[in-house]
């Protein structure tokens, strides 16, 4: 699932679940500390970030959940492959996303994984989670769109 876009980035892992789960109030990027054999499984495309969060621990921002699997020619300097992993943002940035999820009941979701400048970096979404009502809106939407353009494509 590798990407290249015009911007320079190059798209490791979507969370195409997010979208559909919770509702974005705001995107962030941060970098993600890693080890060694974690930055090579991840340019080798062994990532999931689909059932992953964000919790604040001691005045930072940790990745929960995030598989990233081990790399087979890393010998016994191996990485666990859902450890929590230190995200780095300012801490301004940390302090307004710890304000929000606490008093807003909102929560941090990684929506993308990608490198820029050779660096990977994890794109980060301050989301409200949806309700089923909402989920089923969403997905009657799109089925109307869907249809809407094949309509449109058989007169034409």
């Amino acid at each position: 699932m590798n990407k290249k876009t015009n911007s320079g980035l190059k798209i490791i892992c979507l969370n195409r679940k997010a979208s559909f789960n919770y509702f974005f109030e705001d995107l962030l990027e941060a970098g993600i500390v890693l080890k060694g054999s974690e930055i090579k499984s991840i340019r080798d495309g062994k990532v999931n970030i689909a059932e992953s969060y964000a919790v604040e621990k001691n005045g930072e921002l940790i990745l929960i959940n995030a598989h990233i699997a081990q790399y087979k020619q890393a010998s016994y300097s191996s990485h666990n492959p859902t450890d929590e992993r230190k995200l780095l943002l300012n801490k301004r940035e940390i302090n307004k996303l710890i304000g929000k999820m606490q008093r807003d009941g909102f929560t941090i979701v990684p929506t993308k994984m990608y490198f820029k400048k050779g660096k990977a970096k994890i794109e980060l979404a301050v989301a409200k989670g949806k309700k089923q009502f909402d989920k089923r809106a969403t997905k009657k939407n799109r089925d109307w769109n869907r249809d809407k353009a094949r309509y449109i494509r058989k007169t034409s």
